[in-house]
């Protein structure tokens, strides 16, 4: 099994289809994020899926008013419940957690022939008010999910020699 050409065809789209997604590709999308690796399988997460249309308005509202927010089918609210935890390095370990299972959604949505977009713009205390996200948590970002109503230009990326080094900076 190969999982580069998930990665090479994700994008982040901005421009989304009205259409529902399937149940079934849905939950495979799901269930690709609760597999994913957290520090010491804490598995310090919760992620509220917002289906519902006046939701996503609302959601919608505290991104700013963008517009794509508003037009995906399915927002994913991915939470911390625990925001203290830091990893012995010193790094608080939610934001590298939660992380991983929203990566691992976006590849598996991209296998499901869906697309994604992170967003991180928005007023998170109107987000967790809403959502009745309980005061000591966070809401760290929002996943959208739905079918590309077009195709956007590839970001280019940089070259391997930019972002890798061997045995030294």
């Amino acid at each position: 099994m190969q999982v580069i050409p998930e990665i090479l065809n994700r994008k982040s789209i901005v421009d989304f289809k009205p259409d529902p997604i399937e149940k079934d590709k849905l939950e495979r999308v799901l269930e690709a994020g609760r597999l994913a690796p957290s520090a010491k399988n804490r598995q310090e997460w919760r992620f509220i899926v917002i289906t519902d249309k006046k939701k996503r308005d609302k959601i919608k509202d505290a991104a700013f008013g963008q517009e794509h927010v508003g037009q995906a089918p399915v927002i994913i609210v991915a939470c911390t419940t625990n925001i203290d935890y830091r990893m012995p390095n010193g790094q608080l370990a939610y934001p590298i957690d939660l992380t991983f299972p929203v990566s691992f959604m976006m590849v598996q949505a991209v296998h499901e022939g869906l697309g994604t977009c992170c967003v991180t713009t928005y007023d998170e205390q109107e987000i967790k008010e809403f959502l009745s996200v309980p005061y000591s948590m966070r809401a760290v970002m929002l996943l959208l999910v739905g079918y590309a109503a077009s195709e956007p230009e590839p970001s280019p990326r940089k070259n391997f020699k930019q972002v890798f080094s061997y045995n030294h900076w």
